[in-house]
C-alpha cells in the first residue's frame, strides 16, 4: 500500500504524489533545445523528485548522467586535482546505475579516480569529456543535484567556467558536446561570480551566464493536488470531497510541496487515529494537521527562520509586514529579498512582498509573538491565566473574550495615546488569545484584508470559524462601511456572527462590547 512521503525522493509506485508529467515535458522542451540552465528552488520543493522522473524520461531519446554533488566531501574541493578524481568517481559510480555508455573513456576515468596522487586538471578532464561526447552513440544530458554543497569554492566556479567554454565553443566552432546541462539546488548558480584574475576584485563575470531562464512553475496545482487524493480514495474510501480538500490544503500551502505532502501525511497517521479517516479527510481534520505541523520543530522551519536570521534587516520589514499591515515593494536588485525568495519565505505578489504561505505567516507570528512572550507580556499571561472561562460546550466565547481584553487593556495601558500604532492592538491582542487557543485551535491573519488601516483574524477552534476585524476607529461613517465589509466576509465564510474589535481615541466613547444587527448577521462590536 502506497504511502505519503516527506523524506528524500517520491517514487510513484511506493508514494502518492502529484503527477509531474506535464513538468517533466515542459523542462523536457528545454533539454530538447540544448539549452544549459539551473533549477533552483527552496530546500524539499520537490526537484530531486523532478530530476529523478524527468531522468526517466530523457533516457528513451539520451545517455542521462544524474550526479550529486552531496557525494564530494569537503576535501573533495581542497584542489583541482582533487575535485576531478572525486568528479570521476562519481561518474565510475553512475555508469552503471543510468547505463550510459562509457566504454570510450572508461579507462582513463576508472584510472584517475583510483590514482594515489591526483594529478589531473580540469582542462584535461574535460577533454576526454568532450571525447565521450564526439565518440556516444547517442547526445548526453549531465544533471548534477545539490549543486549548493560546491558553490562556495573556487574550483567549481572554474568547473562552471568550463562547461560555459564548451557550450560556447559548440555553438561558435560546432564541436560536439553535452546535449543539456541541468544545476540543481537552493542556489541560484546563475549568480555566482568569479574573478577573472587572482588579484582583480574589480572584474568580475558569471562562469553560468549561458543558462537559459527557468520559468516552469513547481509548486503544487489544485488540480494535481486532487489527481493525488483521488487516487488515495480510491485506496481507502474515506468519503471525503477531493476536490474540496485539494482547494483547502491549496489554499494553505500555496503549493509548496513538502506542506502538501505533510498535511496529507499527518491527517493519514496521526490525525485518523483521533477522528477516524472519514473525520480526518475534512477541514476539521486540516486544521488538527496544521495544528501538529506548527508545533514541529522539521528542518524545513529550521533552515526558514536560520535563513531570516542572516538578514535582520529583512526580518524587521518582514515583522512589520505582519505585525503593523506595513507595504514592502518587491525589489529584484535587493540582495535580501531575492535571498530570501531564493529560500522560499517570500513571493513576488504584484511588486509587493508577501509571505510564500499562510502556513508560513502563522509560523512566523508564531515565531515573533513568542519574541514577547519571553519577555513575560502582560497580556500573553493574563491570557493564559483566563483562558478556560471562554470555552463552553467546546465553542470559544468571542465576545467575552472581547470583553475581557478589554478590560485588561484599559487596566494595564489606559487611555489610548495619540503615539498609538495599529501593530500595538493587533499584537497585544494575539498575544491575549494565542495562550487561550493554545493547543486546541489555530489563527492566521487574512492576507487580502491586512493593512494599516484594517486587519481580520481568523480563529479555527474545534472545526468553527470566528471572524474578528480589528480596526483603529475613524468615524461613524467608516466604521458603517467596516460593518457592511465584515458582514460580506462572513458570507463568504457561511457564517452568521462575526466581530469587531475598535481602538477609539473619541473621549466620549462607550468602551466594552455591542450586539449590532446588519441584515441577517450578528456583529459583537468591541470598543477599546
Amino acid at each position: 500500500m502506497r504511502v505519503f512521503n516527506t523524506t528524500a525522493v517520491c517514487i510513484p509506485t511506493k508514494h502518492y504524489m502529484v503527477d509531474l508529467s506535464e513538468r517533466v515535458s515542459q523542462i523536457k522542451v528545454l533539454v530538447d533545445a540544448g539549452k544549459y540552465f539551473t533549477i533552483n528552488r527552496p530546500r524539499q520543493y520537490g526537484k530531486t523528485t523532478t530530476l529523478t522522473m524527468l531522468k526517466k524520461e530523457l533516457s528513451f531519446e539520451y545517455d542521462t548522467l544524474f550526479l550529486d554533488f552531496q557525494g564530494i566531501g569537503r576535501s573533495g574541493y581542497s584542489t583541482e586535482e582533487k575535485f576531478v578524481q572525486e568528479f570521476c568517481r562519481l561518474l565510475w559510480n553512475r555508469r552503471k546505475i543510468d547505463s550510459v555508455d562509457m566504454s570510450s573513456i572508461a579507462e582513463k576515468i576508472e584510472s584517475w579516480k583510483d590514482s594515489k596522487e591526483p594529478s589531473v586538471r580540469l582542462g584535461e578532464l574535460f577533454d576526454v569529456l568532450m571525447e565521450w561526447c564526439e565518440d556516444s552513440a547517442r547526445n548526453i544530458v549531465l544533471i548534477i543535484d545539490e549543486v549548493d554543497t560546491a558553490t562556495n569554492n573556487q574550483v567549481f566556479l572554474d568547473f562552471l567556467a568550463q562547461l560555459r567554454d564548451k557550450y560556447i565553443s559548440r555553438d561558435r566552432d560546432g564541436i560536439r558536446t553535452f546535449q543539456s546541462v541541468i544545476l540543481a539546488g537552493v542556489t541560484d548558480v546563475k549568480h555566482l561570480k568569479a574573478k577573472i584574475r587572482e588579484d582583480s576584485d574589480s572584474k568580475d563575470n558569471s562562469p553560468w551566464n549561458i543558462a537559459a531562464d527557468f520559468d516552469i512553475d513547481m509548486s503544487l496545482s489544485e488540480s494535481g493536488i486532487k489527481g493525488m487524493l483521488d487516487e488515495y480514495e480510491a485506496d481507502h474510501n474515506t468519503g471525503m470531497d477531493t476536490a474540496a480538500i485539494a482547494k483547502e490544503i491549496r489554499d494553505y500551502t500555496n503549493g509548496y510541496p513538502f506542506l502538501v505532502s505533510r498535511i496529507c501525511e499527518r491527517l493519514d497517521v496521526d490525525v485518523s487515529k483521533k477522528m477516524g479517516a472519514a473525520g480526518a479527510w475534512t477541514s476539521g481534520g486540516i486544521d488538527e494537521a496544521i495544528k501538529l505541523i506548527l508545533a514541529e520543530n522539521n528542518t524545513l522551519f529550521q533552515s526558514l527562520t536560520k535563513n531570516l536570521d542572516c538578514y535582520p534587516d529583512l526580518k524587521k520589514s518582514i515583522r512589520s509586514i505582519l505585525m503593523e499591515g506595513t507595504k514592502l515593494t518587491w525589489n529584484a536588485q535587493q540582495d535580501s529579498i531575492v535571498q530570501l525568495q531564493m529560500y522560499g519565505l517570500i513571493r513576488n505578489d504584484h511588486n509587493t512582498v508577501r509571505i510564500s504561505n499562510r502556513i508560513f505567516e502563522t509560523m512566523l507570528y508564531n515565531l515573533f509573538l513568542s519574541d514577547e512572550e519571553l519577555k513575560s507580556n502582560v497580556f500573553s499571561r493574563e491570557g493564559q491565566l483566563a483562558r478556560n472561562q471562554f470555552v463552553e460546550d467546546g465553542k470559544l466565547n468571542m465576545r467575552l473574550i472581547l470583553d475581557s481584553f478589554i478590560k485588561t487593556y484599559t487596566q494595564v495601558c489606559g487611555p489610548l495615546q495619540d503615539r498609538f500604532k495599529e501593530k500595538d492592538g493587533r499584537e497585544q491582542f494575539l498575544l491575549y488569545v494565542k495562550p487561550i487557543i493554545n493547543g486546541t485551535g489555530n489563527y492566521y491573519i487574512e492576507a487580502q484584508t491586512r493593512d494599516q488601516t484594517r486587519t481580520d483574524v481568523i480563529i479555527d477552534y474545534l472545526g468553527q470559524q470566528y471572524i474578528i476585524e480589528l480596526k483603529i476607529w475613524r468615524g461613524e461613517r467608516y466604521n458603517a462601511e467596516g460593518e457592511k465589509q465584515i458582514s460580506e466576509y462572513l458570507d463568504y465564510w457561511n457564517l452568521n456572527t462575526g466581530y469587531m474589535l475598535s481602538f477609539n481615541f473619541n473621549q466620549k466613547k462607550k468602551q466594552g462590547v455591542e450586539r449590532v444587527q446588519i441584515g441577517d448577521k450578528v456583529l459583537f462590536e468591541g470598543t477599546v
